[in-house]
């Protein structure tokens, strides 16, 4: 089993440009979730950001992410799921 690669992207909240490092299962899960929100990545990240308990802003990250799917498990989240077999969001 290929395992799914750290990825650094750059990415711009609140005005400023930082870098996430993330697999891209969760990369794909927060897009999926940001497009389920009808927000833009951005705001998404920027408003993770202003709410996260942990120093690392890619670890804030990627619990939010399980966070959402975990929440979310037994209801279909506008035909969206993350896939971690196969690091992607699918549609359902």
């Amino acid at each position: 089993m290929k395992q799914s690669a750290v990825v650094k992207r750059s990415i711009v909240i609140a005005g400023h440009k930082t870098s996430v490092s993330l697999e891209d299962a969760f990369w794909n899960g927060l897009k999926a979730i940001a497009n389920v929100r009808k927000i833009n990545l951005s705001d998404l990240v920027a408003s993770i950001d202003t709410q996260r308990q942990q120093a690392n802003l890619s670890s804030a990250i990627r619990l939010f992410v399980l966070d959402f799917y975990q929440l979310n498990e037994d209801t279909p989240v506008r035909n969206v799921r993350l896939d971690v077999r196969n690091r992607s969001a699918l549609s359902v």
